[in-house]
């Protein structure tokens, strides 16, 4: 399972109007399991799920997120930014058992 796991995504668009509305859309392969699961052998499977997402726009804080278990597979998030620089917005996946995946995209403005 362990190889299925990263590959984050962000999709948003790579240029806009100054002071318009962006809609991010990110995605995370993970199995964000609850602990609670078992096995074919019965034996419980333990707890691995991504508990901080954070989001900078040219290193200045956008989100900050606290996740549990309750988060689905694969988790899918969207949020919003008000256009108002070029820069480079960055999402960080950090989960329960050190794991740490980050993704990248550039925004230009005009």
């Amino acid at each position: 399972m362990a190889d299925n796991i990263g590959n984050p995504m962000i999709r948003m668009p790579s240029t806009a109007k100054k002071g318009e509305l962006v809609e991010i859309r990110s995605l995370i392969m993970h199995p964000m399991l609850t602990g609670l699961t078992k096995d074919k052998s019965g034996k419980l499977i333990p707890a691995h799920f991504i508990q901080t997402v954070t989001a900078t726009f040219n290193g200045k804080p956008l989100l900050d997120i606290d996740w549990s278990t309750a988060v689905s597979a694969n988790p899918f998030l969207a949020f919003k930014m008000r256009a108002e620089d070029n820069g480079t917005l960055k999402v960080v996946w950090k989960d329960n058992q050190n794991g740490d995946w980050s993704a990248e995209s550039k925004l230009t403005v005009s």
